[in-house]
């Protein structure tokens, strides 16, 4: 059965449905029921367009992290029919400027004094310790929202080959076919307690937040320190349900806490942004032994995830993969799949395309859409925007085997560290801008622990590492910044006289 069409709506429904007796939000110390997290989110509204010019904002910039600023501020942009643009305050300004140009965005709402300076747009600012008294005084008057299915929910900004983030927006009519797919499959209720993991810049944070709220839900938010040893801030916090990338694992491994039983109140635990080992995932299904284990997988373009593999309750029952992975399971009900070999023919396996309700209506420049989408016959697209029945290519390469799909690498060179989506082109592209850089390259290469690092080499005079590393880090965030950066009088070359990719991978590793 479907819900409301829009997102808000969707938490406005539950808030009804709730009120105070169930807790929402948790945050610290701070413990907030359904009806008076609204209550702050419609407060909050009627600032954000008072912000605006009175004139409620199209798109609105949120600069705010594991705060109640920032979940309230959540419900507020969509409360005040806007799109959210979350922004990351860890993240250089340089890139912050970027997006918040290539958004359009109106009004930046921030929990920081000081953070939205020199964004070139209105800043509000609430301060947490400030948000909670605003229950005080009559309550405002907003008009309700006149956000429908088709308009834009969130927009997203993931790495971009060409140098420049690009820009990924998802209409209310996807996530809201996500939440009525996927909400149900965890048994969500009041007293069930939720993680919130992801940062807002990464969409996982969405399932984190309304998939919660959709059945009654508390969101629990861990302090990011926190989440450097999860063993220890499940059992602190109480939480049931858990969903984070396959990377914080390894940390609880490293720590010495994943022990067997470790975890009793887990009721669910689900994995994604990243392949999940087999080998990590018994470790992890040991250590929680009552509960159950999940994969999801899926690009933002289609909506946090498109497929779902769920382990047999049974280890003894868990599959046997090539690549000793889990797998992706199979597509979420509504959704297509089709595998096209590497000459566009269908096939068993081969490249990732997929089409239905969670597919987003393209990018937010055009010129992003170039190669990203087939006819609904899986030919090339010409010129235009795609339609519903166009396919969109994933660049992941996939196989079926007993009924399943099993991830197998990717079509291009785009990696995942630690979860975090990372075109190498767009390093490269700003590598190659430096003064005295001729070329550059950058490459994914594992490290002790298993985890993938990125380490750069460039070819060019008159430049250092350090210099160089120095102005990466003015534009990029810190999981995008490499490991270490080489400079070399010349790049390695293959017999074709093109850079030798898998060559100075090789030399990369025997030099670690």
């Amino acid at each position: 059965m479907s819900g409301p069409g829009t997102l808000y709506a969707r938490f406005a429904r539950s808030a009804e449905r709730y009120g105070d007796d169930t807790t929402a939000l948790e945050v610290g110390e701070d413990r907030l029921g359904y009806a008076r997290l609204r209550e702050l989110a419609e407060r909050l509204a009627a600032r954000l367009v008072a912000a605006s010019g009175a004139v409620p904002p199209r798109r609105v910039g949120l600069l705010a992290g594991r705060s109640v600023t920032a979940y309230a501020g959540y419900l507020a942009v969509l409360r005040a029919g806007a799109t959210v643009v979350p922004l990351n305050p860890e993240h250089p300004q340089a890139r912050t400027v970027d997006i918040v140009k290539a958004a359009e965005v109106e009004v930046v709402l921030t929990d920081t004094a000081g953070a939205g300076t020199g964004l070139g747009v209105p800043v509000l600012t609430v301060p947490p310790g400030d948000l909670i008294p605003l229950g005080d005084g009559p309550a405002p008057r907003l008009p309700e929202p006149g956000t429908g299915p088709d308009d834009i929910a969130y927009l997203i900004f993931t790495s971009g080959s060409t140098g420049t983030p690009k820009g990924v927006p998802i209409a209310h009519r996807n996530i809201c076919a996500y939440l009525d797919r996927v909400a149900p499959r965890y048994d969500i209720a009041p007293g069930s307690r939720l993680s919130q993991s992801f940062e807002l810049t990464f969409d996982g944070s969405v399932h984190d937040l309304f998939v919660a709220w959709e059945g009654g839900g508390t969101l629990v938010v861990p302090r990011r320190g926190q989440l450097l040893s999860p063993v220890k801030a499940i059992n602190k916090l109480r939480l049931t349900h858990w969903f984070s990338v396959p990377s914080l694992i390894s940390f609880a491994s490293r720590l010495g806490t994943l022990e067997p039983g470790s975890m009793p109140t887990l009721r669910w635990s689900v994995f994604g942004g990243e392949p999940l080992t087999l080998e990590a995932a018994r470790a992890w299904r040991a250590a929680a032994p009552a509960g159950r284990l999940e994969v999801l997988y899926g690009p933002t373009e289609l909506t946090i995830s498109c497929t779902a593999y769920r382990f047999p309750d049974d280890p003894a029952a868990w599959p046997d993969t090539p690549n000793g992975t889990a797998p992706i399971g199979t597509a979420h009900p509504s959704l297509e799949v089709l595998l096209l070999d590497q000459e566009g023919r269908p096939a068993d396996s081969g490249e990732l395309c997929v089409r239905g309700p969670l597919r987003f209506p393209g990018y937010l420049d055009p010129a992003n859409d170039a190669g990203r989408f087939l006819t609904p016959e899986g030919r090339p697209c010409g010129d235009g925007p795609p339609t519903g029945r166009h396919w969109y290519r994933t660049g992941d390469r996939v196989m079926v085997r007993d009924g399943r799909l099993i991830h197998l690498g990717r079509t291009d060179h785009q990696v995942k560290i630690r979860g975090h989506r990372i075109e190498l082109g767009e390093l490269e592209a700003m590598l190659r801008r430096q003064p005295g850089v001729r070329d550059a390259v950058v490459l994914a290469v594992h490290a002790a622990d298993g985890e993938p690092e990125l380490e750069a080499a460039v070819e060019g005079t008159g430049c250092t590492p350090e210099g160089l590393f120095a102005a990466l880090g003015e534009r990029l965030p810190p999981y995008m910044l490499p490991r270490r950066v080489a400079v070399r009088e010349q790049l390695p070359l293959n017999t074709n006289g093109k850079i030798d990719r898998r060559g100075l991978l090789e030399e990369l590793r025997r030099s670690r």
